[in-house]
C-alpha cells in the first residue's frame, strides 16, 4: 500500500542530512550555550521539545525547560529564549504564545512554513519547508527538527543517518505486528522519543500504546505486561529490566542503534499495523494537520508586523 507517511518516513535519511548543514550554516540562530531556553510545542512537537530539552541539559549546553505551547509559563520566567516547533506554523496554541512573547523574549521557530503566522511572529525562523509532509501525522518534521538541535549541540548525525537507512532497509520482526499492546520506554532524553513512539502507532494504528520513563514501568505499568505484549525501549535499557519484562511473557525489543533511528523504526511499526488492520495511515481518525481553536486569535503578515513594532 502505497502512502504519503511511508513516502515521508523513508526521506528521512535526506532530511537530517539537510539539517545537519542547517545546523552548520545557521549555527547563529540556535540557542547560544549557556542560554536559558524554553522549548514548546504541541503533540509531537512537544515530545521532541522534551527531547531536546533533556539532551541540551545532560550536554551541559544550558538550563533548558520544555511546556506545552498551551502554558505561558515561559512567558513570566525570564528565558533568553522561547524555541518553537511547529510544523504548519498555524497552530492556535504557539501562536498565541509568540504573540504574548513578542518585544519581551527573544523568539526561534522552526516550521515547515516560513511565512505562516508564527514565522510572522517570531524574531528568528529556521526554515525546514524541506522536511514538510502532506500527511496528517507527523514523521519526518518532528525527527528532522530534533536532528538539527542535535547537531547544534555538536552531536555528529553520521551514525545517526546511516543507523536510519539500516531501519529503512530491514525488514520488521513478524512478531511484532502480531502483538496486541504496546509499551515503549525510555531513559533521560529519549523519554520523549518513546513518548512519540507511542502517540505514532495510536495515532496511525489505533493501538493499545503506552510509554514510560524505563524505571518507571517497574512501579505498577509492567502489571499491564503479558503474553500479547511489546515492551520497546528506545536508547540504553537499565540493568535487569529485559528480565522482568520477559518474566511477564512479554516480548522485550531494545535497539543499540541511535535513539532517533529506532524511532524511524517505530513509525514504520505504525504503518505497517494499520495496514494490519485496513486502517489508512494517511487518514487517521479525529486526527487534523494542524490543529486550529475555533475564535482564537490568528494574526495575519500585518498584525504580526503590528505586534512586532509595539
Amino acid at each position: 500500500m502505497s502512502t504519503h507517511v511511508g513516502a515521508e518516513i523513508a526521506g528521512q535519511p535526506d532530511c537530517w542530512r539537510r539539517a545537519a548543514e542547517l545546523a552548520h550554516r545557521d549555527a547563529a540562530l540556535l540557542p547560544a550555550r549557556g542560554e536559558r531556553v524554553a522549548v514548546v510545542g504541541c503533540g509531537t512537537s512537544y515530545f521532541i521539545a522534551r527531547a531536546y530539552a533533556a539532551l541540551r541539559e545532560s550536554l551541559g549546553a544550558g538550563e533548558t525547560d520544555a511546556f506545552p505551547a498551551s502554558d505561558s509559563t515561559p512567558l513570566g520566567r525570564g528565558y533568553d529564549r522561547i524555541v518553537a516547533l511547529t510544523r504548519s506554523g498555524t497552530t492556535t496554541e504557539v501562536v498565541q504564545l509568540l504573540a504574548g512573547a513578542a518585544g519581551a523574549v527573544p523568539t526561534l521557530v522552526l516550521t515547515g512554513v516560513p511565512d505562516s503566522p508564527a514565522g510572522q511572529l517570531a524574531d528568528r525562523v529556521l526554515d525546514l519547508g524541506f522536511a514538510d509532509e502532506r500527511s496528517v501525522v507527523q514523521t519526518r518534521f518532528a525527527t528532522t527538527a530534533l536532528q538539527l538541535l542535535r547537531a547544534g549541540l555538536g552531536v555528529d548525525l553520521t551514525s545517526a543517518i546511516a543507523d536510519a537507512e539500516l531501519v529503512l532497509y530491514e525488514r520488521l520482526p513478524a512478531a511484532w505486528e502480531r502483538r496486541g499492546q504496546f509499551t515503549f520506554l525510555g531513559t533521560g532524553w529519549t523519554v520523549g522519543l518513546a513518548d512519540e513512539a507511542a502517540l505514532k502507532l495510536r495515532e496511525v494504528a489505533r493501538a493499545w500504546t503506552e510509554s514510560y520513563a524505563a524505571m518507571e514501568y517497574r512501579h505498577g505499568p509492567i502489571s499491564i505486561s503479558d503474553r500479547s505484549s511489546l515492551v520497546w525501549c528506545l536508547g540504553p535499557a537499565p540493568s535487569g529490566l529485559k528480565d522482568e519484562v520477559e518474566s511477564t511473557g512479554a516480548l522485550f525489543a531494545a535497539d543499540a542503534i541511535d535513539p532517533v533511528a529506532a524511532l524511524v523504526r517505530a513509525q514504520r511499526l505504525a504503518v505497517a499495523l494499520a495496514v494490519r488492520r485496513g486502517l489508512n495511515p494517511d487518514r487517521p481518525r479525529n486526527v487534523s494537520r494542524s490543529v486550529i481553536l475555533s475564535g482564537a486569535f490568528r494574526p495575519t503578515a500585518a498584525e504580526a508586523a503590528r505586534i512586532l513594532r509595539a
